[in-house]
């Protein structure tokens, strides 16, 4: 390990992160969920800019599908630029910024409370200007991350995210799914997606697809294809692709197909097999496939903890892509840790 990326590192201390999450905050994880059940609130907004945003629009799935309330992420830039409040009374709203640092998160996020929201906070810096500003912060507990590419910190907010729904809905299977999550995810860790390396050689753009939360995972890959491969990756759902952007899959196209165990697998499947049809080189996460080329996932037992554990996996391939094609994904160029934005 001496000679491993801070990032690698980070990223095989995933599951040891997210089971201290899981240990630790369960106080955090009842008040919250319990503030949750008294206000009952008929919307949802989510605060949070880069790989926290992807964490958001996970949450935003997840909420919606096992809570039956609509999610909608808030542009910081309505408060921090264009000084106009939203009106938030009987909404909860969540921010997600793993410094905690950022200033238009933190007015958006003051702005929510201030007219009304019950405002939540996950951030890995409890000690911060965000989780000041909310009615409840959660604390990451993730360690000091020193790559600039974000990963158990992501992975820890999404495991926040759940962890609250679980208590709010007293959703039992999903609180056991979250209690067996590291081991689920120390087997991700492991999985070999190395036959995507080759593929991409010679490459400078490809598709990332999913649908549901899957579709959020597959944000976040695109960034990070970017930010440590400097390849221009883009994401879609895996039916939206399908309207307009599949006109440019031709032969040996790349394309990264993230499906999960749940009910949009067979859909997303069928996809894939339509770009291999084009002549795309298309690698999936799923045993539903023909011409398109398989990559193993670690299967959870639960439909929303099962995309989730296709980002470790990813996080693993992209940083020794990365080193493979000469660069250090620790300091990816013109990046830093903090991004403060206005």
């Amino acid at each position: 390990m001496t000679n491993a990326t801070y990032m690698r590192q980070e990223v095989e201390e995933i599951p040891l992160a997210v089971g201290r999450l899981l240990a630790e905050a369960r106080d955090e994880f009842a008040a919250g969920g319990a503030a949750l059940r008294a206000l009952d609130p008929k919307v949802i907004v989510t605060i949070a800019r880069g790989s926290s945003d992807h964490a958001s629009a996970f949450l935003k799935y997840a909420i919606e599908l096992l809570a039956g309330v609509p999610v909608a992420s808030v542009g910081p830039s309505i408060v921090s630029i264009y000084q106009r409040e939203l009106r938030l009374s009987g909404a909860a709203a969540i921010a997600i910024s793993q410094s905690g640092k950022s200033p238009d998160i933190v007015a958006m996020a003051e702005s929510a409370r201030r007219n009304g929201a019950l405002t939540f906070a996950l951030t890995n810096t409890p000690a911060s200007p965000l989780a000041a500003a909310a009615n409840h912060a959660i604390a990451l507990r993730s360690g000091e991350e020193k790559s600039v590419a974000a990963t158990k910190t992501f992975v820890a907010s999404v495991v926040a995210g759940l962890a609250l729904v679980a208590n709010w809905l007293d959703d039992k299977a999903l609180q056991v799914a979250l209690e067996s999550l590291p081991q689920h995810l120390e087997t991700a860790v492991g999985n070999d997606w190395s036959p995507l390396l080759g593929a991409l050689d010679k490459h400078q753009s490809l598709y990332v697809l999913g649908r549901g939360p899957a579709f959020a995972i597959a944000s976040e890959a695109a960034l990070k294809f970017k930010e440590t491969c400097s390849i221009h990756a883009e994401a879609y759902s895996a039916a939206e692709v399908l309207h307009g952007p599949a006109r440019i899959v031709e032969h040996h196209f790349p394309v990264l197909v993230l499906a999960a165990r749940d009910a949009a697998e067979a859909s997303v499947s069928e996809s894939a097999e339509r770009l291999a049809g084009q002549g795309a080189r298309v690698f999936i996460t799923s045993v539903n496939r023909q011409a398109a080329e398989f990559l193993p996932f670690t299967a959870t037992g639960h439909a929303i903890t099962d995309a989730l554990a296709l980002i470790v996996s990813f996080y693993g391939f992209v940083e020794a892509l990365s080193r493979r094609r000469g660069f250090n994904p620790d300091k990816p160029p013109y990046l830093s840790k903090v991004t403060e934005t206005i």
